[in-house]
């Protein structure tokens, strides 16, 4: 049998009924409440009021999986583990199969009035799976072995996801993996001599003094970690091999791809192709000024310039009709629902249940970042919803399982914050 690793040992049997974290509770029933509103207004003057019914259907669904979860026995949940990723991965080969395909990616399963999207449940099966993995007793991802384990662990639904294809969830296992592997106890070092270089290569398409800019700052970082000379040298080399040979590799490319990595770089080299989304989204953001146009009045989102507002660019909606304020209260919300994952996974002394609540707030912070960086030109669009926000049901239900979780969890934290692994590798 396997063991798994606790700080001290509690006792949970007192707590458990008494403790209920009403900060995530009443934060997420906020975000939930707003994407509702957000959506009716987006679906008005469309025809697709079939969009809100749909959303309110699950949301209220949502709300009673969240509550069901937030008092399962912790045994429960781990016994979930295995047979969440198994059919996790089973889903992603069945879309293959089966899948019906929308905006050129075949990420779907249809079922009669229901749609399922794998790729959500595998999210959530493989953040489980690999918190399992982690604490078990003498797990060590200083290790190279147990770290690259986890990788695969984290990376496995990754071939199947592609073939979808569907680079933006892609890239939200990415996240998920560098936060578990940083909270876990992975080398800080490596972890950034693997980030860097990507980092770098987007800096070069800017241009060389962006690219020398970020060398240098990829060269500082690494010699305040204060490792040996030569792996110093052999953990910048990759960033400077990166960075020299991604300009080259762009003039090489057919014109069609360097127009695509254009227009992600500036949109307005295509403002009426590949461009014309974030160019409108940029005009609805900036338009709501302070106080907004007022609900329903979006003269952008009302007149549909910006294409299924109701999905990526549902940001759009409260900073058009509700302004500046409108805008910061989402962007508050999401931030004190990530803070409180954190919270509760600094004190919790069981590793399980903390590596979840950090990949949890990971994965809702990386999600936020990408789809308000997408409404604002700030970020490529990939097509990665706004949590609670965005229309889609399974992607609604799977994040307030998330925070069910967190909710769980809540009923075992201590007085006493754990001490994380990242923080020991400091």
């Amino acid at each position: 049998m396997d063991t798994y690793y606790y700080d001290e040992a509690i006792d949970t049997s007192s707590s458990s009924s008494i403790k209920f974290d009403f900060r995530t509770f009443l934060v997420t029933v906020g975000l939930v409440a707003v994407g509702l509103i957000s959506i009716y207004s987006a679906t008005y003057e469309s025809g697709a009021s079939a969009i809100f019914t749909s959303q309110l259907v699950f949301a209220i669904a949502g709300v009673i999986t969240m509550i069901a979860i937030a008092f399962l026995p912790e045994r429960w949940v781990r016994l979930s583990v295995y047979p969440l990723y198994g059919m996790g991965m089973l889903l992603l080969v069945a879309v293959l199969i089966i899948g019906t395909a929308r905006y050129g990616q075949k990420n779907w399963i249809i079922i009669g009035p229901i749609s399922i999207q794998p790729s959500e449940l595998a999210k959530f099966s493989t953040l489980m799976m690999a918190s399992l993995f982690v604490s078990r007793e003498g797990r060590d991802l200083g290790n190279w072995r147990d770290l690259g384990i986890m990788i695969g662990i984290v990376l496995l639904p990754l071939p199947l996801i592609m073939l979808e294809p569907d680079a933006g969830s892609a890239t939200v296992y990415a996240a998920m993996l560098l936060g578990i592997a940083l909270w876990a106890g992975a080398d800080l070092f490596l972890m950034f001599a693997i980030v860097a270089p990507a980092a770098v290569a987007i800096a070069s398409l800017f241009g060389a003094t962006q690219m020398y800019i970020a060398m240098g700052a990829v060269l500082l970082c690494m010699l305040l970690f204060r490792r040996s000379v030569w792996v110093t040298a052999l953990g910048f080399s990759l960033s400077l091999i990166l960075g020299f040979s991604t300009p080259i590799i762009y003039q090489h490319l057919p014109q069609h791809q360097r127009l695509r990595i254009d227009v992600l770089l500036d949109p307005t080299k295509d403002p009426r192709g590949a461009g014309y989304h974030v160019i409108q989204s940029l005009l609805a953001v900036g338009s709501g000024g302070l106080q907004g146009k007022g609900f329903l009045k979006g003269t952008l989102t009302q007149l549909r310039y910006i294409p299924e507002q109701w999905t990526d660019f549902i940001y759009c909606v409260p900073t058009e009709e509700f302004g500046f304020l409108g805008g910061m209260l989402v962007i508050v919300l999401l931030c004190a629902l990530v803070w409180f994952a954190v919270d509760t996974a600094s004190h919790l002394r069981n590793k399980f249940e903390s590596t979840i609540c950090f990949g949890i707030a990971t994965i809702f912070l990386y999600h936020a970042a990408v789809n308000i960086g997408m409404a604002i030109g700030l970020v490529p669009v990939m097509g990665i919803p706004l949590p609670f926000l965005s229309k889609g049901g399974s992607s609604l239900l799977l994040n307030m399982s998330m925070v069910g979780l967190l909710l769980n969890f809540y009923r075992f934290r201590t007085d006493h914050r754990r001490t994380s692994s990242l923080e020991l590798n400091r």
